[in-house]
């Protein structure tokens, strides 16, 4: 099936997949350490583990998001399990300028319409008619899915 067919795959690059994931884990567990070791006001206590636990679940969902792959296909960009995350025909504009509202070493998409929020931490982030990609991406790779979405939305919107 020809609508199947990847035009072009981004994923994690290992070294900031760990680095992140270890850092937001550090955090977490410095939360907890400093909420244990150093107590302080109960109320403050309280604040501090819950928010050691919230850090840790976060890099532990990092871990598990970063592990997917992101596919570009003439239908639109989807995840490797499946999940449309931007019909091509629902894409307004890709921006990857210096100034725009983007992840680290990605690009943002802007719909023509509203889609359910979704957030795979590191990887994508969707919001209203916007859509972050990249994170922990590498540049290059981020770039050249962009660059082959803007393509595809030239070939759709052409007249025939």
């Amino acid at each position: 099936m020809q609508d199947d067919q990847v035009l072009a795959v981004l994923r994690a690059s290992t070294p900031r997949r760990v680095l992140g994931v270890v850092a937001l884990g550090s955090l977490g567990l410095l939360m907890l350490y400093l909420a244990l070791v150093q107590p302080p006001a109960m109320l403050w206590q309280l604040i501090m583990v819950t928010l050691g636990v919230v850090i840790l679940w976060l890099a532990e969902r990092m871990w598990r998001a970063t592990a997917r792959t992101l596919e570009l296909t003439r239908e639109g960009l989807r995840s490797d399990d499946g999940v449309m995350i931007a019909p091509l025909g629902d894409v307004a504009s890709v921006e990857r300028g210096v100034f725009a509202f983007k992840p680290s070493n990605g690009f943002s998409i802007r719909l023509k319409r509203k889609a359910p929020t979704a957030w795979q931490p590191g990887l994508w982030w969707r919001v209203g008619r916007r859509i972050g990609v990249g994170g922990v991406t590498a540049s290059a790779n981020a770039k050249v899915m962009a660059e082959v979405m803007e393509d595809q939305m030239n070939r759709l919107n052409a007249p025939d």
